[in-house]
Protein backbone atom coordinates (compact mmCIF):
# COMPACT_ATOMS: atom_id res chain seq x y z
CA UNK A 1 0.00 0.00 0.00
CA UNK A 2 0.81 3.23 -0.93
CA UNK A 3 0.54 6.32 1.41
CA UNK A 4 0.87 9.74 0.93
CA UNK A 5 0.75 12.16 4.07
CA UNK A 6 0.35 15.69 3.87
CA UNK A 7 1.63 18.13 5.70
CA UNK A 8 0.77 22.02 6.54
CA UNK A 9 2.70 24.47 8.84
CA UNK A 10 0.91 23.55 12.00
CA UNK A 11 0.92 19.83 11.66
CA UNK A 12 2.20 18.15 14.57
CA UNK A 13 0.69 14.45 13.88
CA UNK A 14 2.35 13.84 10.49
CA UNK A 15 5.41 12.10 11.79
CA UNK A 16 3.00 9.96 13.95
CA UNK A 17 0.89 8.84 11.32
CA UNK A 18 2.91 8.12 8.83
CA UNK A 19 5.15 5.90 11.89
CA UNK A 20 0.93 4.07 12.10
CA UNK A 21 1.14 3.89 7.87
CA UNK A 22 4.72 2.05 8.09
CA UNK A 23 4.54 -0.23 10.85
CA UNK A 24 1.04 -1.25 9.21
CA UNK A 25 2.97 -2.60 5.65
CA UNK A 26 2.65 1.07 4.09
CA UNK A 27 5.14 2.84 2.02
CA UNK A 28 5.01 6.18 3.11
CA UNK A 29 5.70 9.65 1.30
CA UNK A 30 5.29 12.96 3.18
CA UNK A 31 3.85 15.74 0.75
CA UNK A 32 3.89 19.03 1.71
CA UNK A 33 0.79 21.69 1.31
CA UNK A 34 2.47 23.70 -1.25
CA UNK A 35 2.80 21.06 -3.87
CA UNK A 36 -0.15 20.53 -6.13
CA UNK A 37 0.18 17.06 -7.07
CA UNK A 38 -0.08 13.92 -5.04
CA UNK A 39 2.97 10.81 -5.99
CA UNK A 40 1.51 8.93 -8.66
CA UNK A 41 -0.50 5.59 -7.45
CA UNK A 42 -1.05 6.84 -4.23
CA UNK A 43 -3.77 4.43 -2.34
CA UNK A 44 -4.47 6.54 0.24
CA UNK A 45 -4.16 10.13 1.23
CA UNK A 46 -3.62 11.14 5.46
CA UNK A 47 -4.26 14.57 6.62
CA UNK A 48 -3.15 14.47 9.94
CA UNK A 49 -3.84 16.43 13.24
CA UNK A 50 -2.15 19.28 14.84
CA UNK A 51 -2.95 23.22 14.27
CA UNK A 52 -2.55 23.84 10.39
CA UNK A 53 -1.97 27.57 9.64
CA UNK A 54 -1.97 27.90 13.94
CA UNK A 55 -6.06 27.61 13.19
CA UNK A 56 -6.43 31.23 12.42
CA UNK A 57 -10.03 32.01 10.76
CA UNK A 58 -11.64 28.57 11.01
CA UNK A 59 -9.96 25.62 12.18
CA UNK A 60 -8.88 23.89 8.79
CA UNK A 61 -10.16 26.51 6.56
CA UNK A 62 -7.10 27.81 5.39
CA UNK A 63 -5.12 24.36 4.84
CA UNK A 64 -8.14 23.87 3.16
CA UNK A 65 -7.32 26.27 0.33
CA UNK A 66 -3.59 25.04 0.26
CA UNK A 67 -2.95 23.88 -3.78
CA UNK A 68 -2.08 19.83 -2.29
CA UNK A 69 -6.19 20.33 -1.14
CA UNK A 70 -7.20 20.97 -4.86
CA UNK A 71 -5.18 17.33 -5.44
CA UNK A 72 -6.94 15.15 -2.68
CA UNK A 73 -10.01 16.64 -4.14
CA UNK A 74 -9.74 15.77 -7.03
CA UNK A 75 -8.39 11.85 -5.61
CA UNK A 76 -11.15 11.87 -3.45
CA UNK A 77 -13.45 12.25 -6.64
CA UNK A 78 -11.81 9.82 -7.97
CA UNK A 79 -12.55 7.25 -5.70
CA UNK A 80 -9.56 7.24 -3.80
CA UNK A 81 -8.87 6.25 -0.15
CA UNK A 82 -8.79 8.99 2.24
CA UNK A 83 -8.42 9.51 6.23
CA UNK A 84 -8.47 12.79 7.94
CA UNK A 85 -7.76 12.95 11.38
CA UNK A 86 -8.35 15.50 14.36
CA UNK A 87 -7.23 18.85 12.35
CA UNK A 88 -7.57 17.12 9.45
CA UNK A 89 -11.32 15.96 9.92
CA UNK A 90 -11.37 20.13 10.05
CA UNK A 91 -9.71 20.12 6.49
CA UNK A 92 -12.03 17.54 5.06
CA UNK A 93 -14.99 19.24 6.08
CA UNK A 94 -13.72 22.90 5.14
CA UNK A 95 -13.16 21.53 1.52
CA UNK A 96 -16.63 19.89 1.47
CA UNK A 97 -15.48 16.12 1.30
CA UNK A 98 -17.08 15.29 4.33
CA UNK A 99 -20.32 17.35 5.38
CA UNK A 100 -21.17 19.04 8.34
CA UNK A 101 -18.54 21.59 10.59
CA UNK A 102 -16.20 20.69 13.73
CA UNK A 103 -17.38 23.09 16.09
CA UNK A 104 -15.62 24.94 19.47
CA UNK A 105 -15.90 22.45 22.25
CA UNK A 106 -19.22 22.49 24.48
CA UNK A 107 -17.29 23.30 27.65
CA UNK A 108 -14.86 26.05 25.80
CA UNK A 109 -12.04 24.02 26.74
CA UNK A 110 -9.14 22.07 25.07
CA UNK A 111 -9.48 18.12 25.87
CA UNK A 112 -6.18 16.04 26.00
CA UNK A 113 -7.14 12.49 27.13
CA UNK A 114 -7.94 8.88 26.34
CA UNK A 115 -11.70 8.21 25.71
CA UNK A 116 -14.26 5.22 24.81
CA UNK A 117 -14.98 4.97 21.14
CA UNK A 118 -17.41 2.90 19.97
CA UNK A 119 -17.16 1.15 16.63
CA UNK A 120 -20.50 2.17 14.95
CA UNK A 121 -20.02 -0.24 11.37
CA UNK A 122 -17.48 -2.29 10.39
CA UNK A 123 -18.37 -1.84 7.03
CA UNK A 124 -15.59 0.01 5.36
CA UNK A 125 -11.96 -0.92 4.93
CA UNK A 126 -11.03 1.45 8.06
CA UNK A 127 -13.02 -0.34 10.53
CA UNK A 128 -12.95 -3.69 9.14
CA UNK A 129 -10.39 -4.88 11.65
CA UNK A 130 -13.18 -3.98 14.48
CA UNK A 131 -16.30 -5.79 14.68
CA UNK A 132 -19.52 -3.11 15.30
CA UNK A 133 -20.39 -2.21 19.19
CA UNK A 134 -16.23 -2.61 20.09
CA UNK A 135 -15.29 -0.24 22.01
CA UNK A 136 -11.98 1.09 21.94
CA UNK A 137 -9.33 3.20 23.86
CA UNK A 138 -8.25 6.50 21.85
CA UNK A 139 -6.84 9.36 23.04
CA UNK A 140 -8.25 13.01 21.64
CA UNK A 141 -6.65 16.29 21.81
CA UNK A 142 -8.71 19.10 20.38
CA UNK A 143 -10.24 22.46 21.08
CA UNK A 144 -13.20 22.29 17.98
CA UNK A 145 -14.12 18.79 17.82
CA UNK A 146 -17.69 19.63 18.64
CA UNK A 147 -19.36 17.55 15.45
CA UNK A 148 -22.07 19.46 13.69
CA UNK A 149 -24.28 19.05 10.85
CA UNK A 150 -28.53 20.06 10.24
CA UNK A 151 -30.71 17.19 11.22
CA UNK A 152 -31.28 16.09 7.67
CA UNK A 153 -27.19 15.43 7.47
CA UNK A 154 -27.69 13.61 10.65
CA UNK A 155 -30.29 11.21 9.52
CA UNK A 156 -28.59 10.50 5.97
CA UNK A 157 -25.31 9.75 8.12
CA UNK A 158 -27.18 7.41 10.29
CA UNK A 159 -29.45 5.96 7.34
CA UNK A 160 -26.76 5.34 5.18
CA UNK A 161 -24.56 3.47 7.86
CA UNK A 162 -21.97 6.35 7.50
CA UNK A 163 -20.74 6.99 11.48
CA UNK A 164 -18.13 4.88 11.53
CA UNK A 165 -17.24 5.94 15.53
CA UNK A 166 -19.02 7.23 18.23
CA UNK A 167 -17.83 8.42 21.76
CA UNK A 168 -18.93 6.73 24.62
CA UNK A 169 -19.07 9.46 27.28
CA UNK A 170 -19.88 12.48 24.96
CA UNK A 171 -16.49 14.58 25.54
CA UNK A 172 -16.68 18.11 23.89
CA UNK A 173 -20.58 18.14 22.85
CA UNK A 174 -20.87 16.55 18.86
CA UNK A 175 -24.26 15.61 17.78
CA UNK A 176 -25.50 12.09 18.58
CA UNK A 177 -21.68 11.77 19.85
CA UNK A 178 -20.20 11.32 16.54
CA UNK A 179 -16.85 11.23 16.82
CA UNK A 180 -16.56 10.03 12.77
CA UNK A 181 -17.99 9.90 9.46
CA UNK A 182 -17.54 8.49 6.48
CA UNK A 183 -18.20 9.53 2.90
CA UNK A 184 -21.21 8.26 0.52
CA UNK A 185 -18.66 5.79 -1.03
CA UNK A 186 -17.21 5.11 2.46
CA UNK A 187 -13.31 5.64 1.16
CA UNK A 188 -12.96 8.84 3.08
CA UNK A 189 -13.14 8.64 6.86
CA UNK A 190 -13.11 11.91 9.34
CA UNK A 191 -12.49 11.63 13.14
CA UNK A 192 -11.56 13.37 15.38
CA UNK A 193 -9.67 10.73 18.05
CA UNK A 194 -6.52 9.74 17.19
CA UNK A 195 -5.84 6.15 16.20
CA UNK A 196 -2.31 6.76 15.64
CA UNK A 197 -1.03 7.54 18.94
CA UNK A 198 -3.08 4.15 20.23
CA UNK A 199 -0.87 1.96 17.62
CA UNK A 200 2.40 1.15 19.98
CA UNK A 201 2.11 -0.10 22.80
CA UNK A 202 5.09 1.86 23.91
CA UNK A 203 2.46 4.94 23.89
CA UNK A 204 0.64 3.05 26.09
CA UNK A 205 -2.28 1.56 23.75
CA UNK A 206 -3.24 -0.14 20.62
CA UNK A 207 -6.50 -0.38 19.96
CA UNK A 208 -5.92 1.99 17.10
CA UNK A 209 -3.31 -0.68 15.21
CA UNK A 210 -6.20 -2.48 13.53
CA UNK A 211 -7.27 0.11 11.77
CA UNK A 212 -4.07 0.67 9.59
CA UNK A 213 -3.59 -3.34 9.62
CA UNK A 214 -6.74 -3.04 8.02
CA UNK A 215 -6.22 -0.45 5.58
CA UNK A 216 -3.10 -2.46 4.58
CA UNK A 217 -4.87 -5.37 3.93
CA UNK A 218 -7.66 -4.21 1.82
CA UNK A 219 -5.26 -1.58 -0.56
CA UNK A 220 -2.24 -3.39 -0.45
CA UNK A 221 -1.45 -4.81 -4.13
CA UNK A 222 -2.47 -8.48 -4.44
Amino acid sequence: MKAAVVVFPGSNCDRDLAVAFEAAGADVTMVWHKDSDLPKDIDIVGIPGGFSFGDYLRCGAIAARSPICQAVVAHAERGGYAMGICNGFQVLTETGILPGALLRNANLKYICKTVGLKVETSASAFTEGYNAGDVLGIPIAHHDGNYFADDDTIARLKGEDRVAFTYTDNPNGSRDDIAGILSANRRVLGMMPHPERAADAGHGGTDGAAMFRALTGVLAPA
